[in-house]
């Protein structure tokens, strides 16, 4: 698993916008960047939908006062079914990041495997700050929202 202190590995992945299929690339897009990204085991899960995401959404201001540059939501989903699900949750300022393949989940050791619920390899839920590619902090929850939800965060910053 990832520690304090790594480089974020580099992963092109997917956003998807109202236009087009937009790559991602993590070393590009958080450089020189401070970062919170958090993860969710999947797009419209109840937990996720009814709590996690719509805390990052409702707190998107106090983020930015906070000295953050970008808030990201990444989920071993499709980029339509995350672009659908950020339109769905009013989640327009939060990058709605499509792990498809679990490449960034895997690289950084926060995988899981949910194959007996039907639903394959995903990510555990996590969150994490970043600082120009640098791993600065990490939470992972097992079950429910203590670590990882957006007021939890923002207290780290």
């Amino acid at each position: 698993m990832i520690n304090i202190g790594d480089k974020i590995p580099q992963c092109i992945l997917k956003v998807k916008d109202d236009n087009a299929m937009v790559e991602f690339d993590t070393a590009k897009e958080f450089a020189g960047k401070k970062v919170v990204l958090f993860a969710v085991p999947g797009a419209f899960t109840p937990t996720c939908s009814a709590a996690h995401l719509p805390g990052f959404v409702s707190h998107f201001d106090d983020y930015n006062a906070a000295g953050v540059d970008l808030v990201v939501c990444i989920s071993v989903n499709d980029a339509f079914v995350m672009h659908a699900w950020g339109k769905s949750a009013d989640a327009d300022n939060i990058v709605m990041l499509a792990d498809g393949n679990a490449l960034f989940t895997q690289s950084i050791g926060l995988d899981k495997d949910a194959s007996q619920h039907q639903m394959g390899i995903r990510s555990k839920r996590y969150a994490m700050i970043i600082d120009n590619n640098t791993l600065t902090y990490l939470t992972v929850d097992e079950l429910g929202l203590e670590t990882t939800s957006a007021e939890e965060m923002l207290k780290q910053l």
